[in-house]
């Protein structure tokens, strides 16, 4: 057996009562890619921390090459071979690739023979692991893709044997996701050691040769890649089986509820976000909008919510028009109406994390006569509603009192969607549903929406989730740049020609 590239002894990490990591154990082996999942909370993203420097252990042993290496900051990760890609791209948009590829390590006084020498080293590079990027394009100009590149190039330049990759595909189309498992499997033939963590199982099973799943700060398997399945790393995860697709019979959709004609948003800068986008939403089915994160979902769905103002096209809501000529009434006036919006983000406007579950179960609703005794809210109403709310959303802890923030991001989510979807709404408007939740959460909210849609309810759902918009989608509409640029049927919809329309082609149905 080859000596590993990184391994973990008895890793102890405390934030004040949290035990974040629990002696944890595992090694990674040289020019392989190897896997970590786990739910959220899990202890995934303190542990990478730790080995690239921006927290330190309170206990155990970091080795590189089978030595002890201590690693107090991400520049003694560096030393030791060790890069890092996060989820959120760490680039100066105003900034060439190789200005940005060479930043704090510039090559000394003379700025010139620094950039002539990075300039020949990319070149090496780009050939050597197929990362090819114009490095002399401005980053902001480029499309998230190659920006990608430009952080593994990065990575690479400093000199990473070991390359960690945090949540890597989350902001890519399908085809952008499958040339980034080239690239990597590219750097696993040169020698390089992968680590990526993911929460997105086919992608372990598609690319990893070794997987460590942790539960609760600690792990609580590693096994190779080959010797599992999908299944059963999800209950290694959750603790129990987890159903990974979602049951749901053929859809018998109604009246229309949504018709949305030439819609037009535009920010407060003068960017056109939404671009003449028309589309309808029926009783009992599913609509799903796909795209890549930034091209108008967002904007379009708060725009339907009315959080933000529409610069042109009308909103109809079963058959009464209540946008037009830029107008559209409050959050509260639609609420009243028969529509619920589940924001994409839970902290930013679904929740004030400083209330109790119970008064965060009334937001938006706050004027009902079941909650109001006169002068005052009736406590005890609110109380008694988020209690039965909670056990029917399987919220834990089950606790009215409990302010928002402390419940983990999953069971947040189940509090948003129990006081959205116990209104029982004719149109649910719902963004990113499943973000930042975990496996067995998001087996559980799938089923709610499905079951809401049974009921003859209609659904708007946007995700950055490919797969879980062909999973709970009848239909699934796709924009790109503002715009919509294709429309198909679940029923025989090819993840590869959703992803063409998510990098903006047109493709004939």
């Amino acid at each position: 057996m080859s000596l590993p590239a990184l391994e973990l002894r008895q890793i102890n990490k405390w934030f004040g009562p949290v035990h974040a990591n629990r002696d944890v154990s595992f090694r990674v082996d040289r020019g392989t890619i190897h896997g970590i999942i786990g739910e959220n909370g899990a202890g995934k993203s303190t542990l990478m921390s730790i080995v690239y420097g921006y927290y330190q252990a309170d206990g155990g042993t970091i080795l590189v090459n089978d030595k002890p290496c201590p690693i107090e900051t991400p520049e003694d990760a560096i030393d030791a071979g060790i890069g890092m890609v996060h989820q959120h791209f760490m680039l100066v948009d105003t900034f060439t690739v190789l200005e940005n590829v060479i930043l704090g390590v510039e090559g000394g006084p003379v700025l010139r023979s620094g950039m002539a020498a990075a300039r020949k080293e990319l070149d090496r590079l780009e050939r050597d692991y197929a990362l090819q990027v114009d490095i002399d394009s401005m980053v902001g100009d480029l499309p998230v893709g190659l920006r990608q590149r430009v952080e593994i190039l990065k990575a690479l330049y400093r000199g990473a044997e070991i390359l960690i990759l945090d949540e890597p595909t989350g902001v890519l189309t399908p085809q952008e996701a499958d040339h980034l498992f080239r690239i990597l499997a590219n750097l696993k033939e040169q020698g390089k050691t992968v680590i990526l963590i993911t929460h997105k199982l086919r992608e372990i099973m598609a690319i990893t040769d070794n997987v460590t799943v942790m539960r609760q700060g600690a792990v609580v398997a590693n096994v190779p890649t080959a010797d599992t399945t999908r299944e059963k790393l999800a209950e290694l995860m959750v603790g129990r089986s987890v159903l990974l697709r979602v049951e749901k019979k053929p859809v018998t959709p109604g009246e229309v509820v949504l018709s949305v004609r030439g819609l037009k948003v535009t920010d407060g800068a003068g960017v056109h976000r939404v671009k003449d986008v028309s589309f309808d939403v029926r009783a009992g089915e599913i609509v799903g909008i796909a795209g890549v994160s930034g091209n108008g979902q967002s904007e379009l769905l708060e725009a339907l919510a009315g959080m933000r103002p529409i610069s042109g096209g009308e909103i109809v809501y079963k058959g009464k028009s209540i946008a037009a000529s830029g107008k559209i009434g409050s959050p509260r006036d639609l609420r009243r109406i028969g529509m619920a919006h589940v924001p994409e983000d839970r902290h930013r406007a679904g929740l004030v994390l400083s209330f109790s579950a119970n008064e965060c179960t009334i937001l938006g609703y706050h004027d009902d006569v079941a909650y109001n005794g006169g002068l005052f809210l009736d406590n005890k109403a609110m109380v008694r509603e988020c209690a039965r709310q909670e056990e029917a959303y399987d919220v834990r802890p089950q606790n009215p009192m409990l302010s928002a923030s402390g419940f983990s991001g999953g069971n947040q989510q189940k509090l948003v969607l129990a006081r959205e979807m116990e209104r029982d709404p004719d149109l649910l408007l719902v963004g990113q549903p499943t973000r930042g939740v975990d496996i067995g959460a998001i087996e559980f909210i799938h089923r709610r929406l499905i079951e809401m849609r049974d009921a003859g309810k209609a659904v708007l759902l946007v995700s950055v989730e490919l797969d879980e918009i062909m999973s709970l989608s009848d239909r699934i509409i796709v924009m790109f740049d503002g715009g919509i640029v294709g429309e198909v049927d679940q029923v025989g919809a090819e993840e590869a020609t959703i992803g063409l329309m998510m990098a903006g082609e047109r493709v004939a149905a």
